[in-house]
């Protein structure tokens, strides 16, 4: 592979211009959670010259990539082999507590689809793998030979939001029991052949099957809802993240988990509104202050901003 030829990551100039202000102090720490062939890393790097990235992906083809495409910048770039939801335990191994930049750039790599025999692409005939990390896990043939019917139709409703999926579910168990299905075109023909007509002309039919195969392999879902709250913990005051999804799962999942970190648990009314405006009447051994302690005395509490909640 040329490495010079790696195509140009989807948004990243919107990405670099909302991490800059993260990225733009000195020694700031950027942490790229889906490393892929490192072309943000590449770009951060370019773009900060005071910055140090710390590359994170669980394929070891892409980091191999990355490691050749990153050299230059010497032990400004480091990498780890770990899933994303890895990313306190990445940055304590890097000797770190806070970071200041976060990048999750979600889904299938480029990479991973142009090399058919990974069997992530339903348009070339490959071994059914779809493992991310190859080096570990079940594959897609694991999951197709082994499933129920019922947890078949379960992940390609929940994961693939495919309106077929009690339809596609059974033309799999009565296909595999004539012989194992192990590579994409014999999956692609048992499903456009379970497909009417009609629904085959509004688009492929393996399409969302696929993608359900794929999240359930590689616990994409699972991951990055551990993930997400583990790296906003990690961001230090003034801190950016950036989250790039692709579908509607992905999608909803990250904004509700930014909505959840962004907003204010203090009851209406109160003169602080996050836990760091929490944490400022408390006194510096970390014990509430004499004016937010309540008294003993009373036996009901008038004002709920007299209390600082005691796990802030």
């Amino acid at each position: 592979m040329d490495i010079e030829r790696i195509h140009t990551p989807v948004m990243l100039e919107r990405t670099l211009e909302l991490l800059a202000p993260a990225l733009e102090r000195e020694g700031a720490v950027y942490v790229d959670a889906t490393l892929g062939m490192g072309g943000h890393s590449r770009a951060v790097l370019e773009r900060f010259p005071n910055a140090t990235a710390i590359g994170l992906d669980r394929d070891t083809d892409a980091l191999a990539i990355a490691r050749e495409r990153l050299a230059a910048f010497g032990d400004r770039a480091r990498f780890v082999h770990t899933v994303y939801d890895g990313i306190v335990e990445a940055v304590r191994g890097e000797g770190l507590r806070e970071v200041d930049a976060i990048l999750f750039d979600l889904g299938v790599s480029s990479l991973q689809l142009d090399r058919a025999e990974r069997g992530f692409a339903y348009s070339k005939d490959a071994p059914l793998d779809m493992r991310m990390d190859s080096t570990r896990g079940r594959t897609a043939a694991e999951v197709v030979a082994e499933y129920s019917e019922e947890d078949l139709r379960r992940i390609f409703r929940d994961y693939g939001e495919e309106k077929l999926a009690g339809r596609y579910a059974r033309a799999i168990v009565a296909a595999r029991a004539r012989e194992p299905i192990t590579r994409s075109a014999q999956l692609v023909d048992v499903l456009q052949a379970a497909t009417p007509a009609a629904i085959q002309r509004a688009g492929h039919p393996a399409k969302r099957v696929f993608q359900a195969l794929r999240i359930e392999v590689n616990e994409e879902l699972t991951v990055l809802e551990r993930a997400l709250p583990a790296a906003l913990g990690l961001l230090g005051v003034g801190g950016r993240i950036v989250i790039l999804s692709y579908q509607s799962l992905e999608d909803r999942l990250a904004k509700r988990v930014l909505a959840a970190a962004s907003t204010s648990t203090a009851p209406p009314g109160c003169r602080w509104n996050s836990p760091s405006t929490a944490r400022s009447s408390r006194s510096s051994s970390g014990v509430p202050s004499s004016r937010a302690r309540p008294s003993r005395r009373r036996t009901r509490v008038r004002n709920p901003c007299d209390f600082v909640p005691q796990n802030e």
